[in-house]
């Protein structure tokens, strides 16, 4: 079988993660896997990707894509898909959705597309677009069960194409230089999110209910990620007091260490695609305390590997927070069963043999 992935690339986020796992466990498998890259040219660094995969020994051909629609990208994609010749073409994100399906217009190559966020902007009118698109695909991956429901009830994709994955992951990131961040004494509760400075993710919520925590812990808040809202983000840490105490050091060369360095670790999202910063801290046998929206209760089991609160809601971030700063054995024993339920319910391999099952169901429907 050969399957040709291909997505927008502008750096290494979730979806870029999910691919550099999902390729070569694949591979493993006997599939005969390569992908095309549409590169960002905004981005800053969408060579990062490429390297990372060229290290996994998956074979790759790259396509500018500075514009959103560009009927040269069109043809330029689908001239280096016949060269390929897939027997599945296998789309990520919207600008792969759109191409791609252009691409194997008249062919008699299978379409696959995963599904990989709830944004809001696709229960608006691009909707009616995503619904046609999939009238294309053989079968749909949405990669949570809450994601399934968004795009079956909000989007409006036909149930019997939807299938659920989830992301896979063995361990967290490889670190590419040294920790970076702020220096920190170790008996200092370090309070960890590692994500992009966007609305999405709801830092401005975590530096609220830092400032309550900080009533009664010495804790310090780390920010790992870049992102739009730097300046209003310092801003909002400045105007409540704990400028001191909060850092946005922005792309760090390990992760992981921060990871093992945390007390806890927060994500208080208003949406999530899936989050797999909970599973690196899930890994890393941290506590996490996150939103209860989106995908993120099928990850983190309340109360057993973590704590859910509502969204938008500093008061109940910040007393969870203090609760686990305040019981040590509890918020061990939460990272524990973490980890536990990290390698068992979403390891690369689980994750890559349900993809090469919906592969076999896809080629199978459309031969029919």
């Amino acid at each position: 079988m050969k399957v040709l992935h291909i997505q927008r690339i502008g750096g290494i986020g979730g979806s870029e993660r999910h691919v550099l796992e999902l390729l070569p466990a694949l591979r493993e498998r006997g599939v005969d896997v390569s992908f095309l890259g549409l590169d960002d040219t905004s981005a800053a660094a969408p060579g990062t990707f490429y390297d990372a995969l060229a290290a996994r020994g998956v074979s790759f051909e790259r396509i500018p894509c500075p514009r959103d629609v560009d009927p040269v990208l069109a043809w330029r994609v689908r001239r280096a898909a016949r060269r390929t010749g897939p027997d599945l073409l296998h789309t990520h994100l919207v600008h792969a959705d759109v191409y791609g399906a252009l691409a194997v217009t008249g062919t008699r190559t299978t379409l696959v597309s995963t599904k990989h966020n709830d944004d809001p902007f696709r229960s608006g009118r691009f909707r009616r677009l995503e619904r046609l698109l999939t009238r294309r695909a053989a079968l749909v991956v949405c990669i949570t069960d809450a994601l399934a429901r968004f795009n079956r009830q909000t989007v409006g994709l036909p149930a019997e194409k939807l299938r659920v994955v989830h992301y896979g992951l063995d361990a967290p990131p490889d670190a590419w230089g040294p920790p970076g961040g702020p220096e920190l004494p170790a008996d200092v509760p370090v309070l960890l999110a590692v994500c992009r400075l966007v609305p999405q993710k709801g830092v401005e919520v975590a530096i609220a209910a830092l400032a309550r925590v900080r009533e009664r812990h010495d804790a310090r808040l780390v920010v790992l990620g870049e992102g739009p809202l730097r300046a209003e983000l310092e801003a909002r840490a400045s105007s409540l007091g704990v400028a001191d105490a909060v850092s946005l050091p922005g792309r760090v060369g390990d992760v992981a260490w921060w990871l093992r360095r945390a007390t806890v670790v927060v994500h208080p999202v208003r949406w999530e695609g899936f989050g797999l910063a909970l599973l690196e801290a899930m890994l890393c046998s941290k506590p996490v305390v996150a939103s209860a929206v989106s995908s993120v209760p099928e990850i983190v089991a309340d109360g057993e590997t973590g704590v859910l609160v509502p969204p938008d809601d500093p008061a109940a971030l910040a007393e969870s927070i203090g609760a686990l700063l305040d019981d040590t054995a509890r918020a061990t024993a939460l990272g524990e069963a973490g980890r536990r339920r990290a390698l068992a319910e979403f390891s690369v391999s689980k994750m890559a043999e349900r993809t090469a099952a919906v592969y076999g169901e896809a080629l199978s429907s459309s031969r029919k």
